[in-house]
């Protein structure tokens, strides 16, 4: 570790020092690059530094062990212990902080929502679980789109598939994909009985137009057609829904929520977009090949990563063996701690995994 830290420390100070190059300074693009890579750095220098001065705090105490004045080895007696507990501290945080780095993590993000089994009341399901992210998302001063939705037109979503735009949006959310499944009395029960529904949330890193390269003369067929709401009903008298066919992958994204034709088609885009490039990453690491798969299952309920009980007011996450008592709050946005949860059981699968290939 101190090999990997001192040589952050070196290209930290080679970076200080190009960035007040004036030929570094005359091309903004080079030089946005590495004012990045050096923003990255910052935080692990800091903390390097920080531990090396410790060291050499504890080292300096442990002289005063030995020092003839019985004040100042009392003094440093009782200033050690903290010293070393800070000192522990800033290493398992160096640990973590030399983690590798996720590339999406500062990505925005488009979250999928579908109704699994339980009819109407998983379509209800689905439409709470996108407002909690929603609420949850305003909270973080992050902006949401609604790229495409299929309501029932009883309040609920068949699908709604969103854009979350905002600071380390992915980070935050990637751990939400799989099966959540809700036990609770449906508003249209008339005898009392608890029902279990369950929706399916995908989370994928939005894709630029850079990260994946679509030859749409030759690759795509786009359909227009009737924008129509719940039943059949026509909302729009114009040819205005889009149908994208990605015929290499076979993929298909539809589009009406908005009027117009070109909106339709952009938005479809971008899910289709990111889609691929989801697709894309996980052929590329073996380990994530069924990523997606995974992630989303068929939607029966058995299939689970969360559950939501409301006569108990609980929140379970499987994964981690989180049970909480706070639902009604979490269900209104108040999301932190179970994400929080989440981050730091992956975070120290990671480093376990990490350690292991050091040994």
């Amino acid at each position: 570790m101190l090999q990997k830290l001192e040589d952050v420390e070196r290209r930290y100070a080679e970076l200080e020092g190009q960035l007040i190059d004036p030929e570094v300074l005359g091309d903004q693009k080079n030089y946005g690059r590495l004012a990045k890579e050096r923003a990255d750095l910052d935080p692990i220098v800091r903390a390097y530094r920080e531990w090396k001065r410790l060291r050499d705090d504890i080292d300096g105490h442990k002289d005063l062990l030995e020092a003839d004045d019985a004040e100042i080895r009392e003094l440093a007696k009782e200033e050690l212990p903290a010293l070393k507990e800070r000192s522990s501290e800033l290493e398992a945080e160096l640990k973590i902080l030399l983690l590798p780095k996720d590339p999406n993590d500062e990505r925005n993000t488009v979250l999928e929502i579908r109704a699994g089994t339980g009819g109407e009341e998983a379509s209800l399901f689905a439409a709470d679980l996108f407002r909690m992210y929603s609420r949850y998302a305003e909270e973080k001063g992050w902006k949401v789109e609604v790229l495409s939705s299929s309501d029932t037109g009883l309040g609920g979503y068949k699908e709604i598939i969103a854009l979350i735009e905002g600071n380390g949006v992915y980070s935050q959310l990637k751990y939400e994909g799989g099966v959540h499944r809700v036990q609770r009395v449906p508003v249209t029960e008339t005898s009392g009985r608890i029902h279990t529904s369950a929706v399916t949330v995908a989370v994928l890193p939005e894709a630029e137009e850079v990260d994946v390269d679509i030859d749409e003369g030759n690759e795509l067929r786009i359909d227009v057609y009737r924008s129509s709401g719940p039943g059949g009903q026509s909302v729009n008298t114009t040819d205005s829904a889009v149908r994208i066919t990605h015929i290499p992958t076979g993929l298909v994204v539809s589009c009406q929520d908005e009027k117009s034709q070109h909106k339709n088609k952009a938005k479809a885009l971008k899910i289709l977009r990111s889609r691929l490039l989801e697709r894309a990453q996980a052929e590329a690491h073996a380990e994530q090949a069924e990523n997606r798969r995974t992630m989303v299952g068929s939607g029966d309920r058995s299939e689970r990563v969360r559950t939501y009980n409301f006569p108990q007011g609980r929140l379970t996450d499987h994964r981690i063996n989180l049970t909480v008592y706070n639902l009604e709050k979490i269900i209104d946005g108040d999301l932190g701690g179970v994400i929080d949860a989440l981050n730091t059981h992956f975070q120290a699968e990671q480093l376990k995994a990490s350690e292991g290939d050091d040994s």
